[in-house]
Formats: C-alpha cells, sequence, structure tokens
C-alpha cells in the first residue's frame, strides 16, 4: 500500500498510476518457479469457475485499466 510515492526526480507511482490525491496505490508482486510454472499458474486461475463473477467489470474494486502488469526476471539475488 504506497507510502512514499510522489517522487520528484522520476515517475512516480501516484503519476503511472494517474491516481488522485484521495486514492491509494497498491503494489504487489508474486514469485514463481520459473516462467512455465507462472503460466501453469495463471492458467489454473483463469480455469476455476469462482473467477467467472470477479472478472465482470462491475465486480472489480479498482479500474483494472490503470493496473500495470509485467515479467521480471532475478538480475541480482542477496
Amino acid at each position: 500500500m504506497g507510502e512514499d510515492l510522489d517522487g520528484k526526480e522520476f515517475v512516480s507511482f501516484m503519476d503511472a498510476a494517474k491516481a488522485e490525491p484521495a486514492e491509494t496505490v497498491i503494489f504487489s508482486w508474486i514469485l514463481y518457479e520459473s516462467r512455465e510454472h507462472r503460466d501453469r499458474v495463471n492458467a489454473a486461475v483463469m480455469e476455476d469457475p469462482r473467477m467467472d463473477e470477479m472478472m465482470k467489470m462491475e465486480s472489480q474494486p479498482f479500474d483494472c485499466r490503470r493496473m500495470a502488469y509485467g515479467g521480471f526476471r532475478v538480475i541480482v539475488e542477496a
């Protein structure tokens, strides 16, 4: 949940999400074993019949058109 999102030197999370002052930006990530594992998990989730109702636009808790999505690979591990 956003706390310090108004960066001045770079694109801020607030600007990227086109968030209004009263809105909150949420950021999360999921770690998968591999890209193949991610694809299997996502396919299983989308086949779950409980997703049908949640996928309807009027059921969404936020404007999905403002959601960013992407896949990343690890380049540094600590």
